[in-house]
């Protein structure tokens, strides 16, 4: 039986060291999990965004610490959950030491384990293509929410684990979507030809 609180160090292992550009592409082809009541919810992530402290006005800290993102300024590996348009929550991963404030979104999942679960949560008209092809939607249909905001995502119920079977992908960059400043710069990620993705 999962136990909350479980220990699965996988961030820590091969992530904690890199820049915020490069854990945006070497967390795509990996699993993100989370242990519900209902049962596992699992997918693989196919597309990311690298938000930066420096250089980068799209990045929430950009203009310093707040009470909304502090999560976002460490350590790295935990979550930094955010509402957003008054409707959905998005979900990042803190990538760099305490005091920085960086992290990458997870924008789309394609849905692996706990289908019916995630339909339950999304609505039973929406097929697997579209059940988590999106930052809210992905929310949504793993149920996570604030209360996951300064998760350690190296701990059960909500965290990240490897994809052994991931191998060398064909990644794309792209510019940023649903932001209106920094939009020149391509820190989107995505694995290329990958269906769930949320636009190409």
């Amino acid at each position: 039986m999962v136990k909350k609180g479980e220990t699965v160090p996988f961030f820590s292992d091969l992530f904690k060291e890199m820049h915020t550009v490069e854990v945006a592409r070497g967390l795509l082809g990996h699993y993100l999990c989370h242990q519900t009541p209902a049962g596992l919810v699992s997918g693989i992530i196919v597309e990311t965004e690298a938000y930066l402290s420096r250089g980068d006005p799209a990045c929430h800290a950009a203009s310093g610490k707040t009470r909304r993102n502090e999560t976002m300024f460490g350590p790295a590996g935990m979550a930094y959950v955010y509402f957003i348009y008054g409707n959905y929550y998005c979900f990042n991963v803190v990538t760099r030491p305490i005091g920085t404030g960086e992290a990458v979104l997870i924008r789309a999942v394609e849905p692996t384990s706990g289908l019916n679960i995630m339909k339950q949560n999304r609505g039973p008209k929406y097929e697997q293509l579209n059940l988590a092809n999106g930052p809210g939607k992905l929310c949504i249909a793993f149920g996570i929410d604030k209360k996951y905001d300064g998760h350690d995502l190296n701990c059960k119920p909500l965290y990240l684990d490897e994809n052994s079977q991931r191998g060398e992908l064909e990644i794309t960059a792209a510019t940023r979507i649903g932001i209106s400043v920094g939009i020149e710069k391509m820190y989107r990620f995505y694995i290329s030809g990958s269906q769930y993705v949320s636009r190409r």
